[in-house]
């Protein structure tokens, strides 16, 4: 540290801090050149006046930037503070939060040079063993045990995905004179602790809801099309831009507690992390469209994981024979060692004959390189299979969907943070026929409702859809 930044620092001790300590919207404007929203002033005025505070919000307001002015302001302005900065997922937690922490930190010119950040802590130059915050992962109760301090604070993001044991461990520790709880996440969870800050809990909590129709960050044309879609009252528009709870609906489907899950399930396969990873198995569903309101969508699933869909309006049939077929391509061309087949499973109703059709045409002439390909036609109008697993199930597509929401449930499926998609799975609903089975509601019914035919759901249902494995020739 140069003797400019070592008087800086100085100065900085003796003169502001005291301010700082009662004031972090002033840390930050001033240390962090952060300007932070109305809501985030409230929420920072709350976090220096009182122990816990909870925050609910839609998507894309602005929250993990709130989170890093508020550690490194604990961090920085208080005496030897023990900082927890947690989430359920090493995505959420590293990725998202931690980065979000070096990024704030680095454009500070002081707190360039008085902390030092690494992958998991932070510190304070010279005190790096009482004076710190650390990234740990949300799995364990024991990792949140072991720190008491006068001066602590513990963040939680995405709280709702947090259980209640590793909750409860946190809350056990906060015992100290200054010790603090920030609380922030997608509301997507009726129950749990986070859930009760903004009930049964709440006289313990200054708590907050962001909408993220009113924040300036968020882009309102995609809101609009999200409530358009499903309605202002749906769960997904409850969750993903309102910041509420969501409805107790008996009759949905699948769960969204069960889809926001499967989309922050984190999957790492054999040989990824050095980079050879060869999926085991490949598969595609394909929901057709020709033209009108409904959309042609294709989804990919490597093994556990299924990637961004692709999605085209008013696109011809043999269009989306071409982009089946490239994709196809692309997965040979980037997984050369793989020996399986890889199952197209396309929906046959209507026009979806056509692409059948035109595939297995493809597949006969030898030049197109397509052997390994395995062209599977699945009529929507068909009953369930002669199955066991599909015996509670009145149709192929409520057994589909029964499928996708079992792999959810066994942690088997990771799905793409696509809020049109969690829409779709998360509006459709079901009921009891005469014969004792489920089905699922028509596309006919779901219009009536006011709700868009669900093409990406279906594409997903599809790329699922279990059939028997063999080894390529």
């Amino acid at each position: 540290m140069n003797a400019n930044a070592a008087i800086l620092r100085r100065r900085f001790f003796k003169e502001r801090i005291p301010l700082y300590q009662k004031n972090p919207i002033l840390f930050a404007e001033e240390v962090l050149k952060f300007e932070p929203d109305i809501w985030q002033q409230e929420a920072l005025k709350d976090l220096a006046e009182t122990p816990k505070v909870a925050i609910k919000s839609g998507q894309g307001v602005g929250k993990t930037g709130m989170e890093a002015v508020a550690l490194l302001w604990f961090l920085t302005c208080f005496p030897y503070p023990r900082i927890v900065a947690t989430a359920p997922t090493k995505q959420q937690l590293h990725d998202v939060l931690w980065s979000e922490v070096a990024k704030w930190q680095e454009r500070s010119p002081l707190l360039k040079h008085i902390l030092k950040w690494t992958k998991t802590y932070i510190y304070m130059v010279g005190h790096e063993k009482r004076w710190f915050a650390t990234a740990r992962t949300a799995t364990k109760p024991e990792n949140m045990q072991g720190f008491h301090e006068d001066n602590m604070l513990f963040i939680i993001d995405e709280a709702s995905g947090v259980a209640d044991p590793i909750m409860e461990a946190i809350l056990g520790t906060l015992s100290g004179g200054n010790n603090k709880l920030l609380m922030c996440g997608n509301p997507t969870k009726t129950s749990g602790t986070f859930y009760d800050a903004f009930y049964s809990s709440r006289w313990m909590y200054r708590c907050h809801t962001v909408s993220s129709e009113e924040s300036q960050r968020t882009n309102k044309d995609n809101i609009k099309s999200l409530i358009d879609r499903f309605g202002y009252d749906s769960n997904v528009v409850r969750v993903r831009v309102r910041g509420l709870f969501p409805k107790q609906e008996d009759d949905i489907f699948i769960a969204l507690q069960l889809l926001e899950d499967a989309v922050k399930l984190e999957v790492e396969a054999e040989g990824e992390t050095e980079g050879t990873y060869i999926p085991d198995r490949i598969d595609i569903g394909v929901d057709v469209a020709r033209f009108g309101d409904d959309d042609t969508v294709i989804a990919t699933k490597l093994d556990k994981v299924i990637p961004e869909l692709l999605s085209r309006h008013g696109q011809n049939t043999m269009r989306t024979v071409g982009d089946i077929v490239r994709i196809y391509r692309d997965f040979m061309e980037k997984y050369p060692g793989y020996d399986d087949y890889v199952y197209v499973k396309i929906d046959d109703t209507g026009v979806g004959g056509g692409v059948t059709d035109r595939l297995n045409e493809l597949k006969e002439d030898p030049a197109e390189g397509l052997d390994k390909m395995v062209v599977i036609p699945v009529n929507f109008a068909r009953k369930s299979p002669k199955s066991k697993s599909a015996r509670f199930y009145d149709d192929i597509v409520t057994w589909m969907w029964a499928n996708v929401r079992d792999l959810m449930k066994d942690k088997e499926v990771k799905l793409p943070d696509d809020s049109v998609l969690v829409g779709e799975f998360s509006t459709r609903k079901y009921y009891f026929q005469s014969n004792g089975k489920m089905k699922l509601e028509s596309k006919e019914e779901l219009k009536k409702r006011g709700l868009s035919s669900p093409d990406r759901a279906d594409a997903v249902a599809l790329a699922c859809m279990p059939v028997y494995k063999k080894k390529a020739a």
